[in-house]
């Protein structure tokens, strides 16, 4: 204790039980000493009863545990599946989420009700890996049943991964020099002559990509 009030300590609250119990123990009454580290009296008393209790280790801090937990796992994964659902599916009339409409709307939701701040939100989608970005513009599709195929083929690649193909065509490719990189003098890169004249046609790239496999192949 006396190398504590000698050197100080990183904690004002160890500091000052320390100061308590040294002037405890040279014989200060409880009222002198309340005085002298500013302090109430039943405080310097409940410091030098626990003292007798457990020694040296009263010092040490006494955590509280903080709060319990305001939302479960569960709770958490609800959170980022709306965060990364169009809010349009939902039947909100955006396109994306700010965090001010999703911590709205979470506490909206029938039958389960998320209360919870923005600061906190934005903390919970950092932590889980979503981030804020631009979205990007797409041609709706004219189609009335748009959705269930979509449903369809969203089943599909949960049940079925190694059966799902993507095919998509790429072109028309004109069949002419490409400028790439190499090792030149500086100033003096090698040149390819250029093609007045188209003589080779056009090509057109078909690709296949293996969603269960990972490859992209083509032709």
């Amino acid at each position: 204790m006396q190398q504590i009030v000698r050197r100080g300590s990183t904690s004002s609250v160890r500091y000052r039980w320390a100061m308590m119990l040294l002037a405890s123990a040279g014989g200060n009454r409880v009222p002198v000493i309340a005085k002298l580290v500013q302090a109430d009296e039943d405080t310097v008393r409940d410091v030098i009863h626990r003292f007798n209790e457990i020694g040296l280790a009263c010092l040490g801090p006494r955590w509280a545990g903080g709060r319990p937990r305001l939302l479960s796992d569960d709770d958490e994964d609800f959170v980022v599946a709306t965060a990364t659902t169009r809010p349009t599916k939902l039947g909100r009339p955006f396109t994306r989420w700010s965090i001010r409409k999703l911590a709205a709307f979470l506490r909206i939701v029938h039958g389960r009700v998320i209360r919870i701040g923005r600061e906190a939100l934005r903390c919970l989608l950092a932590r889980r890996g979503v981030t804020f970005q631009r979205t990007k513009t797409w041609k709706a599709s004219p189609d009335p049943e748009r959705e269930a195929k979509l449903d369809r083929i969203e089943e599909v690649l949960e049940r079925f991964l190694d059966r799902v193909f993507a095919f998509d065509e790429f072109g028309p490719l004109g069949i002419r020099p490409t400028a790439g990189s190499c090792w030149a003098a500086q100033g003096r890169p090698e040149r390819h002559p250029a093609t007045y004249h188209r003589t080779h046609g056009v090509r057109y790239f078909h690709g296949c990509y293996s969603v269960g496999d990972d490859t992209l192949w083509g032709v």
